[in-house]
């Protein structure tokens, strides 16, 4: 929970995937609602996840849930032959 140093235990890094199939079935959207709540009951005040900038559904969802971009990491990852951006997103509770 949280990082290890007082100084980010505020702060949870998000790592989320829902499979092709499951897209558009509410599932991401109630799990986020889960998320939060745990979030409140640990103390967590910062979200923070990262998104393949051409991985628009993901994208969709955390928007919704109210993540804002913070960032964009250029070349950040290596995906079928070429480099791809992402995008540095997090959610103030």
């Amino acid at each position: 929970m949280g990082g290890n140093a007082n100084r980010n235990k505020h702060s949870v890094y998000l790592v989320i995937g829902i499979l092709t199939q499951y897209r558009g079935l509410g599932i991401g959207t109630k799990l986020f609602k889960q998320l939060e709540e745990w979030a409140t009951e640990h103390s967590v005040h910062r979200l923070e996840l990262s998104v393949v900038t051409r991985n628009e559904a993901g994208f969709r969802l955390y928007k919704k849930m109210g993540f804002d971009i913070e960032g964009t990491k250029r070349h950040s990852l290596y995906i079928d032959g070429e480099f791809v951006d992402e995008y540095y997103m997090s959610k103030l509770l």
